[in-house]
């Protein structure tokens, strides 16, 4: 399933990023706590780069806690602070402040030396579509400034908000890189929501996903769709989405399941929590296969 989406506007605003990030002290990268490693634009290790980094665990409300603190842990070891939050709900966005202060320590005590107590730390806020970075900025204002949508491309524009405890924030938008280096990367965005599903195959994208649960929460697709797991199926993921489907009589003419229907069903309530706290990827995955991260 070969998913690539990267529109104009994408390449516009990693300009603007390469040109910004030589005024803020501190890049502060919201990823999706359900797929920590790749929801995180490989490109902004480039354009980053020198700069202090606080990365959000966001939306831990649907991951599962002990992927969360393994991968906190893991993003600790390469020397970037991490904070853990539900934007939604607003859990952990109130230590934001703390946060940036303990990952700009060096800076600040270099301010103090020059004078300059009073300075504001000035914070490019950076994230792929999708992953709830309006919203998170929306906590931490305390109001609806930034634009918030559940569906990728909302935000298009730059912009700079003060925060109490003297912090600048410049949010940015959602943006992915031009090529994913293989299936798996593309399908776990789009399961989340980071594609657009206007140019998705849903139904087959429905079949990875049920792949994917079947290994990583089999219990919790059983109990809610009444489903067997069986490893002898070729076509494990099409066979799940059919048994599903006839579950829920989602039935067409001649007697046939109406997969795309189950398809949809199933997206959703991945995306909405429904199925459980899932994270889709471990740190040992990558330590295992030789990847590095």
């Amino acid at each position: 399933m070969n998913i690539q989406w990267y529109p104009g506007h994408m390449t516009k605003t990693r300009r603007q990023m390469a040109v910004n990030i030589k005024n803020v002290d501190l890049v502060c990268e919201i990823v999706d706590a359900r797929i920590p490693q790749v929801s995180r634009n490989p490109d902004m290790d480039e354009i980053a780069a020198g700069k202090p980094r606080l990365i959000i665990l966001n939306r831990i409300d649907l991951a599962d806690p002990v992927c969360t603190k393994a991968w906190a842990d893991d993003f600790r070891a390469r020397g970037w602070q991490v904070l853990e939050t539900d934007s939604r709900s607003g859990q952990g966005t109130a230590k934001f402040a703390a946060a940036v202060r303990a990952a700009l320590a060096d800076k600040i005590a270099q301010w103090k030396e020059k004078g300059q107590t009073g300075r504001a730390a000035r914070v490019m806020v950076v994230g792929i579509p999708n992953v709830g970075k309006s919203t998170f900025i929306n906590r931490i204002l305390g109001r609806k400034a930034a634009k918030a949508a559940d569906k990728p491309g909302v935000t298009r524009g730059s912009q700079w908000f003060k925060v109490d405890g003297g912090v600048d924030l410049l949010d940015t938008p959602g943006i992915l890189w031009p090529k994913f280096d293989d299936e798996r990367t593309g399908i776990l965005l789009a399961a989340t929501g980071a594609v657009k599903d206007d140019i998705l195959d849903t139904e087959t994208l429905a079949c990875k996903l049920f792949e994917l649960l079947a290994v990583r929460a089999p219990g919790a697709i059983q109990a809610r769709y009444r489903i067997e797991i069986s490893e002898e199926s070729d076509f494990l993921g099409y066979a799940l989405l059919e048994q599903a489907g006839r579950k829920r009589g989602f039935l067409i003419s001649g007697g046939e399941v109406d997969t795309e229907r189950m398809a949809r069903i199933l997206l959703d309530e991945f995306r909405g929590g429904v199925l459980g706290r899932i994270t889709l990827e471990t740190p040992e995955e990558y330590t295992d296969a030789g990847l590095g991260l």
